[in-house]
């Protein structure tokens, strides 16, 4: 529950809004309320600060929009603390199980699919088989915390016995301890999506939700395909970042 309001200052040029912000910014970065907790209703919190429902919602609204609040629609929904959204580093080629253990989280996954497909023509031509070639898909719910953070889609090679495997785990660990394929450099591109129906509901998310779409051709030291993959990543859960740096002379 959010704490005791302010007094809001009037004919001080700060809109009413804009304290309302920042005091909402200022009782969760103390934790009240906590993440996934749900405010109170607008009507409630509105009559509480001494202000329209128009103004309060303009406070959301900014707040929504910068990923510190969920705003669900319905009789069962309301303004909820967002989740803290987790660093996800593509600098090196760590898996989503080392990115949760540097962020200090436990990785799960649910596993929706695995099996031997005919290889589809794009990913026979990112592992280098011929198209209908036999490959196994692998497809997972990722989590940390208490929702789901990415849906990932990987195809790898026909290695005998890999769906044998515990595939809940870091399968590039799995690639390199039992195959000698430990991925050594990727080629990634990312693109911004929107969650269709199927993919929407094993995120917990509505379809229509802007997604983060990584795409992935990760490769064995000597330079074999070793998986060819497409992981969704919730983008108010989860934000990419890269790091650069000058390998060469520097330009101009």
């Amino acid at each position: 529950m959010v704490g005791t309001p302010p007094e809001l200052e009037r004919g001080t040029g700060v809109p009413a809004h804009v304290q309302i912000e920042r005091w909402l910014l200022e009782s969760i970065s103390r934790g009240d309320p906590a993440p996934g907790e749900r405010l109170p209703g607008e009507r409630e919190l509105a009559g509480r600060l001494g202000v329209s429902r128009m103004t309060l919602r303009q406070a959301l609204a900014t707040l929504e929009r910068d990923g510190v609040l969920v705003r669900i629609p319905g009789r069962a929904g309301g303004a909820f603390v967002a989740e803290p959204r987790i660093e996800c580093d593509l600098t090196g080629l760590a898996g989503f199980t080392e990115q949760m253990r540097r962020a200090h989280l436990r990785a799960e996954a649910r596993i929706l699919a695995a099996r031997t497909v005919p290889a589809p023509t794009a990913v026979a031509r990112r592992l280098e088989v011929a198209p209908g070639a036999p490959v196994h898909e692998v497809a997972r719910v990722r989590s940390a915390g208490r929702s789901p953070v990415a849906l990932e889609r990987s195809y790898f090679p026909d290695l005998p016995g890999l769906l044998d495997q515990d595939l809940t785990g870091s399968l590039y660990t799995l690639l390199a301890t039992c195959y000698d394929l430990a991925p050594y450099t990727a080629v990634e591109h990312l693109d911004p999506v929107i969650a269709r129906p199927g993919d929407a509901g094993e995120l917990g998310i509505a379809p229509g939700t802007p997604l983060m779409l990584i795409e992935r051709t990760a490769y064995a030291m000597d330079g074999t395909p070793v998986e060819f993959a497409r992981d969704l990543f919730r983008p108010d859960r989860v934000r990419i970042s890269v790091r650069s740096g000058v390998t060469g002379p520097a330009g101009s």
